[in-house]
């Protein structure tokens, strides 16, 4: 049975209401709401579902950690004047993560692996990019990795609802399908020795991004036909795994020249 999460930010609910609304169960809301949440409230009375009064209980029942938006209750912050309770979303199987790669007309793509990462804020905001830039699935690691919890979907700011993703134990094996499919794995590294800019976008890529303090696992790395970095030019030498992940995106999704 799918776990239910109560979800505080209304983009991530509104996204749910229209791609599944089936799986919104009801929207609870107070007065002080304000425009958006009275936007969910519209899209879901619209679909039959129930709103009510209520809202951000610090006795929330969803599984995982709280959020930083100011919208999931948190010792002496603020707590929330809404949530939408919503199923989870289900994950697919890694060949249908795949599916139709080899047979793309132009013979690109991007798709991402997330291997081992344990902030749910980096996952969500991960999903918010890829679903930005058309990122077409991500694939996760089952064990040492943060689950998909409300503050992910929180953070993703719809992203979740977009984006396909299977959940996978056995990461090498994934690739292995992912090859199959004519896909070319490419790992992200600040100790590579090529550079983004070196990395052409004539192929279709399933980008790996690392754990973000222990970077790719050695087998994941030794699975990666290419290894790249982001070039640092000034005395930072590191970045965040999501903002990492977002220039990554953007280049390889050909946004930037």
């Amino acid at each position: 049975m799918a776990q239910q999460l109560r979800i505080r930010n209304p983009h991530s609910a509104l996204a749910a209401l229209e791609t599944r609304p089936k799986d919104v169960t009801e929207i609870l809301m107070t007065s002080a709401a304000g425009d958006a949440w009275e936007q969910v409230a519209r899209a879901a009375k619209s679909k039959g579902i129930r709103v009510g009064s209520g809202g951000g209980s610090s006795a929330s029942t969803d599984r995982g950690d709280h959020g930083r938006r100011g919208e999931r209750p948190t010792a002496g912050g603020r707590t929330s004047v809404a949530e939408a309770v919503i199923a989870e979303r289900a994950g697919i199987s890694v060949e249908e993560l795949f599916a139709g790669a080899r047979d793309r007309a132009e013979g690109k793509g991007l798709w991402l692996a997330l291997d081992s990462l344990q902030d749910p804020h980096n996952v969500g905001a991960i999903f918010r990019t890829a679903a930005f830039f058309g990122v077409e699935g991500i694939l996760l690691t089952q064990e040492r990795s943060a689950p998909l919890t409300a503050t992910v979907y929180d953070v993703a700011c719809g992203g979740m609802e977009y984006i396909p993703f299977s959940i996978q134990t056995n990461l090498q094996r994934a690739f292995e399908k992912a090859k199959d499919a004519g896909l070319w794995i490419l790992g992200s590294s600040e100790h590579a020795n090529d550079t983004l800019d070196s990395i052409q976008r004539d192929r279709p890529w399933l980008l790996v991004i690392g754990n973000e303090e222990k970077g790719m696992r050695r087998l994941t790395e030794e699975s990666c036909d290419v290894l790249c970095r982001i070039p640092a030019r000034g005395q930072v030498t590191s970045l965040n795994a999501s903002v990492a992940s977002s220039i990554l995106i953007s280049k390889l999704s050909g946004a930037l020249s």
